[in-house]
C-alpha cells in the first residue's frame, strides 16, 4: 500500500476531497542541486500517483536574513546597503551556476527590483510596505530558479505568483506592521476557485510567504510563513494532503538537538500539534495548523533527505490517542510584566483598562496568572515587536493603574498534550524539579492541553533533557503507545548506541537450563572484570571501593577485591556479610558509611577496624568515648542531588543524607573536643549521573572545604556512574569521566582520589530469568504473567525503571502486539514492564529473560507476599 493510500484508508474524509497535494519545501530544501532533484522526483510521483500538485517554496537559505540585513542597512548607509545587495545576487548566481543555469537570464529582473528598492526613498523612514516588498524577492527567486531547473529536467512544472492567490485580512486592531509584514489571508474552498486553478494545470510551482493586501500591493505572512502559505492554498484546494518538507522527520517530544532521546511523534491531533507548535518547536509554524484544522485537510512534515521516512501525520482522527504528555518545549526570551495593585481587587473594569494599554502598545498577552491584587502576564517575543522601548513605554502608562516589575529574561517549558489535569498525579517528580527553582508563573491551558512553567532563562538551561527522561519514567509521557510515539532522534540520525554484544546473547542455551528453576538471578563474572579493570584505567583516581550494596554476592566481592577494590558497607550486617565472605581482607579496605545508624553499629566498625564515615554531628555529641582518637571520614552534603529518579538523589534539602557545609564549623569543632581527626571528605549525591562535569563539581567543592579543614588526605566522590538500561542508549563515557578526574586531581594533587561505584560494576553483568505463568487479554490490555513478581526486582515499582526484557524462549520470533509483563505479587504496582513487543506466540513455560538486573535486584528482593526469594547462580566463561 502507498503511502498516499494508506492514508486514505485511515481518514475517509480524504476520499471525498479533490486529488490534489500540496508540497511545501523550506528553504534548506531549496538550497541545493541534490535536493531540488528530490523535489522533482517527489512532485512526479505524487502526481502520478494520486493528482495534481502544487510545490510551494522558502527562500534559499540564509536570504531572508541577508534581506533583512539589507533592510536595516538601507536605513542608514545606502553604500552598505548596496553591497550587502550585490552578495546577495553573487550567491544566486553562484546557486544558479549549481543548476546549470544563467542568473541574470533567469531571475535578472528580480535583481533589478533589489537594487531599485535599496535606493527607494522609502528605505529611509523603514516603511513598512517597502519592506515586505524587500522580503518577498528571496521565494521569487528561489521559486524562478527552481521552475527553470525543473523543466530543464524534463518536469513540465508551471510558476505561478502566489500573490494572485493570497489576499490578506484586514482584522480589527492590526497594527501597521501586521497589515504588511505579519498578515492573514482569506481561504475561498469555492467550487469556481478550485476549477479556476485546476486549469493553470496539474504541476505547479509558487511562493510561500507573500500575498497581496485589497489595494494589491505585496505584503507577507512573517517568518515562517511559508509553511501557512502550503496550508492557506490545501485548504483551498480541500486538498487530500499537505506536506510540510523540511530538514527534520518530523515533530519531536521534546528539540531532539538538545534531547537526543526525544521521540518522533508519528501522529497528532490538530490542537496537540498547534500547542507544541506555538509553544517552541520550530519545525512547524504555529499559524499553519489552523486553515488545515478548519478545512480538514491531513498535515504531514516530511524529510526532505529522507523521503522514506513516514514524518509525522496531523489530523482530526489522532484525538482518540490516549492521554498523556506529547511533547516538552522550551521558549526563551519571554518578558514577564507584573502589575500590582491594592485596588484591583473587585475593581470593575481594572483589566479592560490595562489590556487597553498593552493593544496601545501593539503587544499581545500569552499566559496570564492572577490574584486579588496582582495580575502577571507573559509577552512572546516571537508574537510581539518587544524591545526595550516599547517596554519602557508600556511601563510609563501602566504606572498610572498600578505598580509595574518587568522580569527579564524568562523562558516558559511547556508540557503540551491531551488530559493534563488527569496526569497530575504522574507529575511529581517534574514538579520537584521546579520546586528547586525560581518559578515566576504557572499557567494551566484551559482547553486541557499544556501546562507551562515560567522561570528564570539561566534555569532552563541544560533543564529539557532531565525533564523529558522524567516524564518518560513517571509514565506521563506514554512512549510505548507505538500509535503516537515513533523512534528517537538518536535512532533516526544514526546517534544510536551500537549496541556491544550483551554477554547473554550467546549464552542462551546455557541459560534456558538454568531456568529449570525460576525466578533466578545468573550473574556473568568475567562482564564484572572487564567493569572492574575498565574503571581500574582511570589514572586519576587511586582508591576503589565498591558499594555492596548494589549486589553483596560473595563471589562478586572476592572477585572484585582480587581487582583490587575495597568495599563499601552501609550496615552491620554488610560488615559482617564481608568479612565472613573474604576473611582475609584488610579492615583499613573497607569503608563503613551509615545513614542514621544505631551507636551500636559504630563500635563494631570501631572494633573491626575499618575507616568510618559520619554525616553528622549527633554521634560525636552522643558518644563521644567512640571516636576518641580515631580518624574519621566525613560525608558532605554539597546542596544538591542529581541521578536518574527522585528516589536516588542523596543530595539537597530534601536528602536525609550528608552534614550540610554551613554546618562544618560546629563538626569541626565537636571533633576537636572529641580529638577525632578529619582525614577524609566524601559526597554522593545520587544515582544513574551520565554527565562528566558532575564529579568535577562534587570534587572543587570537596577540595574547598578540605582546604579549610587541613587535616584532609582523601578525597571520596562516590560513584552513581550511569548503566545503559535501554537497548540504545549509548554507554557512560568512561574517557570523559577520566578526563574530568584528571583535570579536578591536577589541581589538588595533594589528596588521593577515591570512588565508591557500585551498580556500574555489577548491573550489566546480572540478569533474571522468570517462566511465564498466564497470558492473559483483558479489555484489549495483552498481559503476559510471570512468578517474577516485585519482591524479586523492585525497580520498576520503586522508580519507575526501565528493564529491556525479551522471550528467550523464542529470540527469533517477530516483535508481537504490546503487552505488559506482570508478576504474581498481590499489588497494582506490580507490573515490571509495561507495552513490550514480546512475540504474540509467548505462551506459559516460556522462559523471559529480564536485562541489566544486576545491580538492585536481589539486593532489594523480599519474601513479600510469602514468596521465596529469587536463586542465584554464576557463570564463570
Amino acid at each position: 500500500m502507498s503511502a498516499f493510500s494508506a492514508l486514505t484508508a485511515t481518514n475517509p474524509a480524504a476520499s471525498t476531497r479533490s486529488a490534489w497535494s500540496v508540497l511545501k519545501f523550506g528553504g534548506t530544501s531549496v538550497s541545493k542541486r541534490s535536493r531540488w532533484d528530490t523535489i522533482g522526483r517527489l512532485a512526479l510521483a505524487r502526481r502520478d500517483e494520486s493528482g495534481p500538485v502544487l510545490v510551494v517554496v522558502s527562500a534559499v537559505s540564509g536570504v531572508t536574513n541577508a534581506l533583512l540585513a539589507i533592510i536595516e542597512a538601507a536605513q542608514r548607509d545606502v553604500a552598505q546597503a548596496k553591497s550587502l545587495a550585490e552578495v546577495l545576487c553573487d550567491k544566486h548566481r553562484e546557486f544558479a551556476a549549481s543548476l546549470d543555469l544563467q542568473a541574470d537570464a533567469v531571475i535578472g529582473q528580480r535583481f533589478a527590483e533589489l537594487h531599485a528598492l535599496v535606493v527607494d526613498t522609502r528605505a529611509a523612514r523603514a516603511d513598512f510596505g517597502w519592506q515586505a516588498e524587500v522580503q518577498a524577492l528571496g521565494e521569487l527567486m528561489s521559486s524562478a530558479l527552481g521552475e527553470a531547473y525543473l523543466n530543464r529536467q524534463g518536469i513540465p512544472i508551471r510558476w505561478i505568483d502566489a500573490r494572485q492567490h493570497m489576499r490578506a485580512i484586514v482584522l480589527p486592531n492590526t497594527t501597521q506592521w501586521a497589515a504588511r509584514l505579519s498578515v492573514n489571508c482569506h481561504i475561498d474552498t469555492s467550487d469556481a476557485y478550485r476549477a479556476g486553478f485546476a486549469e493553470q494545470g496539474d504541476l505547479l510551482i509558487t511562493q510561500g510567504f507573500i500575498a497581496r493586501d485589497e489595494a494589491g500591493q505585496t505584503c507577507i505572512l512573517g517568518r515562517g510563513g511559508s509553511d501557512t502559505s502550503a496550508a492557506y492554498f490545501g485548504a483551498r484546494l480541500q486538498a487530500a494532503r499537505v506536506e510540510i518538507w523540511t530538514d527534520v522527520p518530523g515533530m519531536f517530544s521534546a528539540n531532539p538537538r538538545e534531547v537526543p532521546q526525544a521521540r518522533l511523534l508519528s501522529r497528532l491531533d490538530y490542537e496537540e500539534a498547534q500547542e507544541i507548535a506555538t509553544t517552541g518547536a520550530k519545525v512547524l509554524h504555529p499559524r499553519c495548523i489552523g486553515p488545515c484544522r478548519e478545512a480538514a485537510v491531513p498535515l504531514w512534515i516530511r524529510d526532505t533527505e529522507r523521503p522514506e521516512l513516514a514524518g509525522t501525520l496531523i489530523d482530526a482522527s489522532a484525538v482518540d490517542a490516549a492521554p498523556g504528555v506529547k511533547a516538552i518545549s522550551t521558549r526563551k526570551g519571554i518578558v514577564l510584566v507584573s502589575m500590582e495593585s491594592i485596588g484591583m481587587w473587585q475593581q470593575v473594569g481594572f483589566l479592560a483598562d490595562v489590556f487597553a494599554i498593552f493593544r496601545a502598545h501593539g503587544l499581545s498577552v500569552d499566559l496570564i496568572g492572577s490574584a486579588e491584587s496582582n495580575v502577571t502576564v507573559s509577552l512572546d517575543p516571537s508574537e510581539n515587536l518587544v524591545s526595550s522601548n516599547v517596554i519602557d513605554a508600556l511601563c510609563a502608562d501602566l504606572v498610572a493603574f498600578c505598580r509595574v516589575k518587568v522580569i527579564v529574561p524568562c523562558a516558559a517549558i511547556t508540557l503540551v498534550g491531551r488530559g493534563m489535569r488527569s496526569l497530575l498525579h504522574k507529575l511529581s517528580d517534574v514538579m520537584a524539579v521546579f520546586g528547586r527553582e525560581r518559578v515566576h508563573l504557572i499557567s494551566q491551558s484551559s482547553n486541557d492541553l499544556n501546562l507551562t512553567f515560567v522561570v528564570d532563562e539561566s534555569v532552563a538551561e541544560g533543564l529539557l533533557p532531565k525533564l523529558h527522561e522524567l516524564l518518560i519514567a513517571s509514565g506521563a509521557m506514554p512512549v510505548e503507545e507505538t500509535d503516537v510515539f515513533g523512534p528517537s532522534w538518536r535512532q533516526l540520525s544514526g546517534q544510536a548506541a551500537a549496541r556491544a554484544a550483551c554477554w547473554w546473547q550467546s549464552r542462551s542455551t546455557a541459560l534456558l537450563a538454568l531456568a529449570d528453576s525460576s525466578p533466578r538471578y545468573v550473574y556473568h563474572l568475567p562482564t564484572v572484570r572487564a567493569r572492574a579493570q575498565a574503571l581500574a584505567a582511570v589514572e586519576a583516581v587511586d582508591r576503589r571501593f565498591y558499594a555492596i550494596k548494589a549486589n553483596p554476592h560473595p563471589a562478586l566481592l572476592r572477585t572484585l577485591v582480587d581487582e583490587g577494590y575495597g568495599l563499601e558497607c552501609v550496615s552491620q550486617g554488610e560488615l559482617s556479610h564481608v568479612f565472613a565472605s573474604v576473611p582475609a581482607l584488610a579492615p583499613q579496605r573497607v569503608l563503613f558509611t551509615p545513614s542514621f545508624a544505631a551507636r551500636e553499629e559504630y563500635l563494631l566498625a570501631r572494633e573491626r577496624g575499618v575507616r568510618i564515615t559520619l554525616d553528622s554531628v549527633y554521634p560525636l555529641e552522643h558518644w563521644p568515648e567512640l571516636f576518641h582518637g580515631q580518624d574519621l571520614q566525613l560525608r558532605i552534603d554539597p546542596g544538591f542531588g542529581s541521578g536518574h529518579h527522585e528516589k536516588v538523589r542523596t543530595g539537597g534539602k530534601g536528602a536525609k543524607f550528608g552534614l550540610p557545609a554551613s554546618r562544618l564549623a560546629e563538626f569541626l569543632a565537636t571533633a576537636d573536643r572529641v580529638g577525632a581527626r578529619i582525614v577524609g571528605l566524601h559526597a554522593h549525591i545520587g544515582s544513574g549521573v551520565t554527565d562528566a562535569a558532575h564529579w568535577r563539581t562534587v570534587y572543587s567543592q570537596l577540595a574547598g572545604l578540605a582546604e579549610q579543614i587541613g587535616t584532609v588526605e582523601s578525597i571520596d566522590v562516590g560513584g552513581g556512574l550511569g548503566v545503559p538500561y535501554e537497548p540504545d542508549a549509548p554507554a557512560f563515557d568512561l574517557d570523559a569521566y577520566a578526563r574530568a578526574l584528571a583535570e579536578v586531581k591536577s589541581a589538588w594533587p595533594h589528596y588521593e582520589l577515591w570512588i565508591e561505584p557500585g551498580r556500574y560494576l555489577v548491573a550489566e553483568a546480572g540478569v533474571l530469568l522468570t517462566r511465564v505463568t498466564q497470558c492473559v487479554d483483558k479489555l484489549g490490555v495483552r498481559r503476559i504473567g510471570v512468578d517474577a513478581g516485585m519482591n524479586a526486582l523492585i525497580r520498576p515499582a520503586l522508580y519507575g525503571a526501565y528493564h529491556e526484557i525479551l522471550n528467550l524462549s523464542r529470540l527469533q520470533d517477530a516483535a508481537g502486539s504490546p503487552a505488559d509483563v506482570v508478576g504474581p505479587i498481590c499489588e497494582s504496582g506490580d507490573v515490571l514492564g509495561r507495552r513490550r513487543r514480546l512475540p504474540d506466540r509467548t505462551q506459559e513455560g516460556d522462559v523471559l529473560l529480564i536485562a541489566t538486573a544486576g545491580a538492585y535486584g536481589a539486593a532489594m528482593a523480599s519474601t513479600y507476599n510469602l514468596r521465596a526469594l529469587p536463586d542465584e547462580e554464576l557463570l564463570d566463561d
